[in-house]
């Protein structure tokens, strides 16, 4: 066991504050992975407010976590000392169901999220609000040279949770494509959806990040705030994917789909939605939901970043800052990401 720093919440909406975990020691598959750097996702805020349901206190949030590897198991075959490697959103899984084998370890029954979870050995698992995480190599991705650790960190979470949706509804040349929700998810669906041809539409509340919009890859910026979106946009896009964490009038939305087009929730509202079902039945439409990739859709998921240039749109904190960093999350005040560096905790 090695003790590191860390940054936790002792208590549900509690404020974090800085304190010491035990990390387990380096197995035969492990690794070990100084942090250099750790986004904070709207959910992490979700689970240490209880806003998902009941959770394991103290936490230590932070799933989007990228790093330098400092030492490997004896029987570590994928990574070596120094090499620059990122963990998302659970770090362990059974290896033998069929969602295992199939390379989508996200759905397997006993995946382990990277915190506020308990992994197969009885211990709670902590986050990357730290100094250094262990992890078994299989739940490591390859962070490509070519991508700052910084702007890299997001999208373990956020850069994989918009690439997975847009790869299924096959975004691309001749589809359009609307990102409903211009934040830490949305701008990368802007970012990815643009790189893979798609013609792309941002819905937010106003035309207040437009400008911002059209720079990330947009073509077209509207504002769900005027009624006359919806009836200038009806029935015109394939795919919608709504990053959205709030309710919505799902059948306003499902209105701007064509025949056969499928609205795709990634965002996780607290509260439960309505729908009045004429709204998909008429048009054959599609509502779906989207989680995160398996790790090797996270690795490729890495990898066309990296070819394209697509980083996160991030502000760098030092870790006393997280609190504050919290609120301003939930006040929209932030652009695109807040992103920790781990050599301030």
């Amino acid at each position: 066991m090695t003790t590191v720093a860390a940054y936790a919440a002792p208590a549900a909406k509690a404020p974090l504050e800085r304190t010491t975990i035990e990390r387990r020691a380096v197995g035969p598959h492990d690794i070990l992975i100084e942090i250099k750097y750790a986004g904070i996702c709207h959910s992490d805020i979700h689970q240490a407010r209880e806003g998902w349901g009941e959770a394991i206190f103290p936490m230590v949030p932070g799933h989007e976590i990228a790093g330098v590897v400092t030492e490997v198991g004896s029987s570590v075959a994928k990574y070596a000392v120094g090499d620059r490697v990122g963990v998302g959103c659970f770090v362990d899984s059974c290896g033998e169901c069929a969602q295992c084998a199939a390379g989508q370890e996200q759905f397997c029954a006993r995946a382990v999220g990277t915190y506020n979870a308990v992994g197969h050995d009885g211990e709670p698992t902590y986050g990357g609000y730290s100094t250094h995480v262990v992890v078994s190599e299989r739940f490591a991705v390859r962070i490509p040279d070519s991508l700052s650790l910084d702007v890299a960190a997001p999208l373990l979470c956020a850069g994989i949770t918009l690439y997975s949706p847009l790869k299924r509804w096959q975004a691309g040349p001749g589809k359009k494509v609307a990102i409903l929700g211009l934040g830490g998810l949305g701008h990368m669906g802007v970012k990815i959806a643009h790189a893979l041809g798609a013609e792309v539409t941002v819905l937010s509340q106003t035309l207040r990040k437009q400008e911002d919009g059209l720079k990330l890859g947009a073509d077209h910026f509207h504002a769900t705030s005027d009624p006359a979106t919806f009836s200038e946009l009806a029935g015109s896009l394939d795919l919608i994917v709504s990053t959205v964490s709030a309710p919505l009038d799902l059948g306003a939305y499902l209105s701007l789909l064509k025949p056969g087009g499928a609205l795709v929730n990634v965002g996780a509202p607290e509260e439960p939605n309505e729908l009045n079902m004429f709204g998909l039945i008429g048009g054959n439409k599609i509502l779906a939901g989207s989680m995160i990739g398996g790790i090797a859709e996270t690795q490729e998921m890495l990898d066309f970043c990296a070819e394209h240039g697509l980083g996160a749109e991030i502000e760098l904190i030092r870790a006393e800052q997280v609190n504050e960093a919290y609120e301003r999350v939930l006040a929209s005040d932030v652009r695109y990401r807040f992103v920790i560096d781990a050599a301030t905790i």
